[in-house]
């Protein structure tokens, strides 16, 4: 039940109302979820928000929101938003979600300082730029963009999580930075080689499927991966991994495997649970699920198959 003296307003889903209504000054939280709104405006009276949702609406430009001093999170995801701008008082900043625009510069947020995540998805962003002021980011989500080299992170050190899938990078650089990195996805670029990891001995996560990488290698300091997805791409030998002792999850559908002595590179990783190895040449022979079985039996599931 919400605390005495605060008020949310949630107005989505109600048929077909439309546009911002009438919002009660010690408003918490409102939402605007897809009411056609065009224009944020009327906003000034709400001295105590913390909470902001324009989702799916029509929204042009970001204004009107200058007085919002207390604003934590703010969601203008689904809108028709070409530049980032005027948002230099809302100092307090938490959560900014910009996804599924049409920006492309990432610019005018250096005063965000106490921002923590950062959501940019499926935006016209080719460049990561201006984000030197930002060092509490935690999370990074830069996916579906037209993003071609990886850089301007350097400063972001509490950095933990970082999305750069569907993007069209071609090499793993300029990481070295990132010592707080836990997940790390890339899926869906133009890598051809596992390099640049060396400093990420945090990372848990890598997420680096639909590439063109043909050899494993470069994991030496990641030993504490749990998760490491590596399918879809041209690999055709498992090697390099029995030193990842912590790991839990290994995809590695869709490749070239042919050998099976292969997987024994995984018999002493006891910690791991699910293996994906459809869509290899190994994988068409009759006890393929057996095999894969006797070799490593302490694991749970074979592709999407729980092992019984």
């Amino acid at each position: 039940m919400a605390a005495e003296n605060t008020r949310e307003a949630d107005c989505a889903g109600e048929g077909e109302d439309i546009g911002i209504p009438e919002l009660a000054i010690d408003s918490l939280d409102v939402d605007l979820t897809h009411r056609k709104i065009e224009k944020i405006e009327n906003l000034e009276h709400l001295e105590k928000i913390e909470t902001l949702c324009f989702r799916r609406n029509m929204i042009k430009s970001i204004e009107g929101l200058d007085t919002l001093v207390t604003l934590q999170e703010l969601d203008l995801y689904d809108n028709q938003i070409e530049k980032i701008e005027n948002l230099e008082q809302l100092v307090n900043l938490k959560v900014l979600d910009l996804s599924f625009n049409a920006i492309k510069v990432v610019e005018n947020i250096a005063a965000l300082v106490q921002l923590q995540k950062l959501f940019l998805v499926q935006n016209r962003v080719s460049k990561i730029e201006n984000l030197t002021k930002l060092s509490s980011l935690t999370m990074l989500e830069l996916g579906a963009n037209n993003i071609r080299v990886i850089e301007g992170l350097s400063s972001l050190v509490n950095l933990e999580s970082l999305f750069l899938g569907k993007n069209k990078i071609k090499k793993l650089e300029n990481l070295d930075g990132l010592t707080k990195l836990k997940l790390l996805s890339i899926q869906s670029n133009r890598i051809t080689k596992l390099e640049g990891l060396d400093q990420l001995e945090s990372l848990e996560e890598l997420y680096i499927s639909h590439n063109g990488i043909t050899d494993i290698e470069g994991l030496e300091k990641l030993v504490n991966l749990t998760t490491l997805d590596l399918s879809s791409n041209e690999i055709t030998r498992i090697q390099n991994v029995s030193h990842l002792n912590k790991l839990e999850e290994f995809w590695f559908n869709n490749n070239c495997l042919e050998l099976w002595n292969d997987l024994d590179q995984l018999k002493n990783t006891v910690t791991l649970n699910t293996i994906y190895l459809e869509g290899n040449p190994i994988a068409k022979e009759v006890n393929y699920r057996r095999k894969v079985k006797l070799t490593l039996p302490f694991v749970k599931q074979i592709d999407a198959t729980l092992t019984g």
